[in-house]
């Protein structure tokens, strides 16, 4: 008990010594949203309570710390109301509509009817048939299975027969079916970039993967290599569903694919 009067005497409250109860006070001005220090508005019976807070303000008005950050959510929250008040005084609605927005009293009426679009689908499966059939009979007719691109010169029968494709490795023959297909489906002579022609090579490749895979099951970098493409095709024939309807249903009505 002596050494607590001892100490409570030791300390004189003065202005620039403030009391616990007056730190508390201070504390609770700081949290406040006011907008400066030295304007800071002292209701009456704090200033009677704690006169000397009015004496600490006047010497040194920067004491009490104003918790004032914005964090970039009510950055971005006071940027959405100001944008909502914007488009409320210009007359428009608070939020606006999405970009394919259907009223809800408008009536949405199908183009066709299911039986109408069976029929449909079948009758385009046959022409793409037949302009297949087409393509295949003119590759057969014009081209030979030749290696070594060894096409169009004059040669005996027994040249032609010892460069036959028959007597290739196997790569030459995956090249050259990789090569055949591409051209069933080239926009122009020459054209190896076009969506079509990508799926058909990408195609062939995965075959040509499976193939490997299946006496090689060890392999898991090429299961790897195998995986991305997969996902390589998939996003071109996204992009060819998107694009260009009728080329995306040629080409996997044409190689089987499953959508």
């Amino acid at each position: 008990m002596v050494f607590s009067l001892l100490g409570r005497l030791a300390i004189p409250r003065t202005p620039t010594h403030a009391a616990p109860s007056a730190l508390r006070v201070l504390c609770t001005l700081g949290r406040s949203t006011f907008p400066a220090a030295a304007s800071l508005p002292l209701s009456a019976t704090c200033t009677a309570s704690h006169p000397h807070i009015t004496s600490a303000l006047a010497s040194d008005p920067f004491t009490i710390q104003l918790r004032t950050k914005v964090t970039k959510a009510k950055k971005h929250k006071r940027a959405k109301i100001l944008e909502r008040e914007r488009r409320v005084a210009r007359g428009l609605p608070a939020k606006p509509k999405p970009p394919k927005f259907i009223p809800e009293g408008r009536h949405v009426i199908n183009s066709m009817s299911r039986e109408a679009r069976n029929k449909e689908s079948s009758s385009f499966d046959r022409a793409t048939s037949a302009e297949m059939k087409e393509k295949i009979s003119k590759q057969q007719q014009n081209q030979e299975s030749i290696r070594f691109n060894f096409t169009g010169l004059q040669m005996s029968d027994r040249v032609r027969q010892l460069l036959n494709l028959s007597n290739g490795s196997q790569s030459e023959v995956v090249a050259f079916q990789k090569k055949r297909g591409m051209e069933l489906f080239q926009l122009r002579e020459g054209d190896t970039g076009s969506s079509a022609v990508q799926v058909v090579a990408l195609t062939t490749r995965i075959q040509q993967m499976q193939t490997h895979l299946g006496r090689h099951k060890k392999d898991y970098s090429g299961k790897r290599g195998l995986d991305a493409m997969y996902v390589r095709r998939r996003k071109v024939l996204d992009y060819m569903e998107r694009k260009d309807f009728e080329s995306y249903r040629k080409v996997v009505k044409s190689l089987g694919l499953m959508r």
